[in-house]
């Protein structure tokens, strides 16, 4: 693992370590590389408000209850 420490390239304010993969003669190989910039005044931010919460995916009863006769 990298001991460098990323820093964004707009601002300069350090930003966090991300593990992204790559695949080299067939195993996917770890890569270190700089995570988002979280500075709300750096051009490069990413939005870091609540994100939508996902509808809950709905259902429909079973209707398969045997007629009686």
């Amino acid at each position: 693992m990298d001991s460098e420490k990323h820093v964004c390239p707009a601002c300069g304010q350090s930003v966090e370590t991300v593990v992204k993969r790559h695949k080299t003669l067939g195993a996917w190989v770890p890569r270190w590389v700089p995570g988002p910039c979280h500075n709300p005044h750096c051009a490069a931010s990413v939005e870091t408000g609540p994100e939508p919460a996902a509808e809950p995916a709905k259902t429909k009863p079973n209707k398969t209850a045997a007629k009686k006769s």
